[in-house]
């Protein structure tokens, strides 16, 4: 098969889960942009609906609906709509975050608030779009996880600036459970014929103070922060038939950081 038809998304129906967000814009974009019809779901209809329309006004092919992963409810109505509106999902991209947590010290109900959206709605709406795609015949899940879920934190990245060096510890600690969550993922749904992979991006370059970009970026050899194409090409390629023999991988997106 030619390596543009390996590539292309066209006619596959893709689900990416909190696309209004900073990463996330960019994934919906990259997926349509390799002509899939991408739906992004969010708690917030309105700004789901506003990015859509906007990249619909370049003509692409996204639409916005609802969903609180927390809520079992409404993560069944969302694969009900699903169904009903496209009669099938092929690709599941599971990026949505929440983050309750504000530092080491914080509440321990800030932790259960995230484990209630992180780890069991999370994995809540994992299951539930599995399902669908292996109705479908089966297809492909990623998962955005980050490189915190794998290292610990640089603090020195934020010295000579205002930001906050207490970092929630429950961002750390679910990036790194849906790393290891991808590999069992690529085990057990095998037989649905659904592939399971994971990314795990470096910061995204949104405006944050200049000394902060400097001391980030001189750890990179590429000299940079991410930008809003380098996650793009990653995600088609894990959402396309172009990775058909790639399963159960956490693919590190950092730029050499951690070479």
């Amino acid at each position: 098969m030619n390596v543009k038809d390996l590539l292309s998304l066209k006619g596959k129906i893709i689900l990416v889960t909190g696309g209004a967000g900073v990463y996330g814009k960019c994934i919906v974009e990259g997926l349509a942009e390799a002509d899939g019809t991408v739906i992004t779901a969010s708690r917030n209809l309105e700004n789901g609906e506003r990015v859509a329309q906007e990249f619909r006004r370049r003509g692409l092919d996204v639409h916005a609906m609802r969903v609180d992963q927390a809520d079992h409810k409404s993560v069944m109505a969302l694969k009900e709509k699903i169904q009903k509106e496209f009669g099938k999902l092929n690709v599941f991209v599971n990026n949505a975050v929440s983050r309750p947590m504000k530092g080491y010290n914080a509440p321990l109900e800030q932790f259960a608030e995230s484990m209630r959206v992180n780890a069991i709605g999370m994995f809540d709406i994992l299951r539930e779009m599995a399902d669908l795609i292996a109705q479908t015949g089966g297809g492909s899940i990623v998962n955005i996880s980050s490189m915190m879920g794998m290292f610990g934190p640089d603090l020195s990245n934020y010295e000579g600036t205002d930001m906050s060096k207490d970092l929630p510890p429950d961002y750390f600690f679910h990036r790194g459970g849906m790393i290891n969550l991808t590999r069992y993922l690529a085990r057990v749904l095998a037989d649905k014929n659904i592939r399971a992979n994971c990314i795990s991006p470096g910061g995204l370059f949104n405006n944050q103070p200049e000394r902060f970009v400097q001391n980030y970026s001189k750890k990179v050899p590429v000299g940079r922060m991410a930008n809003n194409d380098d996650i793009k090409g990653l995600v088609v390629l894990l959402a396309s038939d172009a990775s058909a023999y790639i399963n159960g991988e956490n693919i590190l997106m950092d730029g050499g950081m951690h070479a």
